[in-house]
């Protein structure tokens, strides 16, 4: 049995994932849904969730060498729950951690994947102090102990060929979407408690083929976690965040579905306030695809705010920035044009 038919049958008792992006539509009998309502609570909430399905740590950075050339990296940690409880210990724990890495150039993608069973201690998340890990790739805080734990953090990843080590500063607040963190993904009100540090400083050192790179730049964390976020009609989503250079921020998703897609997203100051969109509010619309592992893939959009006064493109750094994962993706970084301009990351999943 080779690697990747390994991986993919130690994930098929796991809906979410092993019928791809359209099982997190499944029913959730047995697990824990998110309620309209209920308040966050920080920093228990940076930790795991066990009574639910699905939740991530997911990481995003845009980044730019000395000479001016830019990057791109992703870092995330998945649990997902194997059975509606957590009773178990070592071997016996039913919940698995799946770690994705990638790197993004102009002329390259790199990405890569750790697979770790629970309970046995190789991969993890403990809010206080917190540290998310799967193997020795980590994200560990090293805020002081006064301030928010996601205020401050080191990053590290590694791969055949490529790494990171990175250092990051929060110089904004946590930002909760939707009402309050609780998220609405349809019509059906399938939801989703999701929230967000997109105000990340980085720098460190990228290791290439070719060397390391300084690198600064700009960083996203989103924190999700639900039981059944999707409704079962809806095959894949594109999600971007964009930092504008005027200091604010654009959170904004499209859940794309036969029935019709379903767009909203969190318009955030550069203070930090967040204003929920409502639906339909912000538009995406594909300008340019191209050829990618296999399948057609919009690498260009527009992007239209009427409420902000926004109209704006958004390109891809790479169009080859392919997720080559058991559920494998486009994510990479984007740059912004139009009546704003910045960067970016754009996530696009389920296109077949």
């Amino acid at each position: 049995m080779n690697a990747r038919a390994l991986i993919l049958a130690l994930l098929l008792p796991l809906p979410a994932f092993a019928q791809g992006f359209a099982g997190l539509g499944q029913t959730a009998d047995g697990y824990t849904l998110p309620e309209r309502g209920h308040a966050l609570t920080f920093p228990q909430d940076h930790g795991p969730h066990p009574g639910f399905r699905i939740e991530w740590w997911y990481l995003t950075a845009n980044l730019t060498g000395e000479d001016g050339t830019g990057y791109g990296i992703q870092w995330t940690l998945f649990r997902n729950a194997l059975a509606p409880r957590d009773d178990g210990t070592g071997w016996q724990a039913t919940h698995i951690w799946m770690g994705n890495a990638g790197l993004t150039t102009p002329t390259a993608h790199y990405s890569a994947m750790r697979l770790a069973r629970g309970g046995i201690g190789q991969g993890g998340v403990t809010p206080e102090p917190f540290e998310a890990w799967i193997d020795d790739w980590r994200m560990e805080s090293t805020a002081p102990a006064d301030a928010d734990p996601l205020s401050a953090l080191t990053l590290t990843a590694s791969a055949p060929d490529f790494a990171y080590d990175l250092a990051l500063t929060a110089d904004g607040p946590l930002v909760l979407h939707g009402e309050a963190g609780y998220s609405v993904k349809s019509d059906r009100g399938n939801a989703s408690y999701y929230y967000s540090q997109p105000f990340y400083r980085l720098s460190g050192t990228l290791t290439l083929p070719e060397g390391e790179v300084q690198v600064t730049g700009k960083g996203w964390l989103d924190r999700e976690w639900s039981s059944q976020p999707l409704d079962a009609d809806q095959e894949g989503w594109d999600w971007v965040s964009l930092h504008f250079d005027d200091g604010a921020k654009l959170m904004a998703f499209r859940l794309r579905a036969d029935s019709g897609d379903y767009t909203t997203g969190t318009w955030i100051a550069r203070d930090g306030a967040a204003t929920p969109l409502a639906k339909g509010a912000v538009t995406m619309t594909p300008l340019r695809s191209d050829e990618v592992a296999g399948r057609t893939i919009p690498v260009r959009w527009r992007i239209a705010l009427p409420a902000r006064d926004l109209e704006i493109e958004i390109e891809a750094l790479n169009d080859g920035a392919w997720m080559d994962t058991a559920v494998d993706y486009w994510e990479g970084p984007v740059q912004v044009t139009g009546n704003r301009s910045g960067v970016g990351y754009l996530e696009m999943t389920g296109y077949d």
